[in-house]
């Protein structure tokens, strides 16, 4: 039977440690980490995320600015929005929150804000960065995913990470921090996506299956070996009438089945997910704490 690796626990971990950091920062620099928030338009799924990630600045600590407004906002008053918090030197992180309406060029609203403010960790400069393995701000899931490896002693060393999906968001940027020389990852690493055809090929070779691709249990018992390493990033709502709110949430692997073939295993909800909002905090205590250094 797999061992859990459980994210809500882990995230309320890091999220006491940063509020003790908050208040050492605040004590000795006066400075108080400040986020602001960008949400547009009223999708549920966004909405509750930014809840969650406003109700945790406020565990932590954190000065925090939520702006929620309408999906008819132009391009060019998101983009002065955005420009006003660049200025602001009470706000250390800009999230806005995706993903946006198609009149909105995503492109332009992540390249607007500043690299220094870029807790999402998606401009170029940040990416250009993590790749060059420098020091900038790694986009909030994989370093999650990375932090659960890590605290839950999972030797990458040399093993065998298959990643599934190849977004901006997930798969493409854990593949790289999995590839490098470092402690916590030096791992040989596969990217699998829609063009592998059989990708149970790939993933029965797996030590470690990261999937990321948005397909309900998509990863059966027989898609992986004894003992895999799972890390499922997949929130999917399917439809169920024997709940009450007629739906449940599932991943993208099928953890019932795979529970008594992994070795550890993230469930879904309580796994990534909170690692997520946890590393956007560590993001930015990381960004105000560079202030206090200039």
């Amino acid at each position: 039977m797999a061992i859990i690796i459980n994210g809500k626990e882990t995230a309320q971990m890091i999220r006491s440690e940063l509020k003790q950091s908050t208040k050492k920062m605040l004590q000795a620099h006066g400075v108080k980490p400040g986020i602001a928030i960008l949400l547009i338009g009223d999708d549920p799924a966004s909405n509750s995320y930014v809840t969650s990630k406003e109700k945790a600045c406020a565990e932590v600590g954190y000065y925090s600015i939520i702006n929620r407004q309408p999906a008819s906002i132009s391009e060019k008053d998101t983009l002065e929005i955005i420009e006003k918090w660049n200025n602001d030197n009470s706000i250390h992180g800009i999230l806005v929150q995706l993903p946006l309406p198609k009149h909105i060029n995503e492109d332009n609203i992540v390249n607007a804000i500043s690299p220094e403010k870029d807790v999402d960790g998606f401009h170029p400069t940040s990416v250009g960065k993590m790749i060059l393995q420098w020091e900038t701000f790694l986009p909030c899931t994989p370093a999650g995913i990375m932090e659960l490896l890590r605290r839950y002693e999972i030797e990458t060393k040399g093993k065998h990470v298959v990643v599934v999906g190849r977004s901006l968001i997930v798969g493409r940027p854990i593949a790289n921090l999995m590839s490098m020389k470092d402690e916590h990852a030096n791992s040989v690493v596969t990217l699998c996506h829609s063009a592998a055809g059989d990708i149970s090929y790939y993933t029965k070779q797996a030590d470690i299956l990261i999937v990321a691709v948005g397909k309900p249990e998509m990863i059966k018992a027989d898609d992986v070996k004894e003992g895999v390493v799972i890390i499922d990033v997949g929130m999917n709502y399917v439809d169920d009438a024997s709940k009450k709110r007629g739906y449940r949430i599932c991943g993208d692997c099928d953890f019932p089945a795979l529970e008594s073939k992994a070795s550890f295993i993230t469930p879904v909800p309580g796994g990534v997910g909170p690692m997520t909002i946890a590393m956007l905090m560590k993001n930015t205590l990381i960004a105000a704490e560079r202030t206090t250094t200039k």
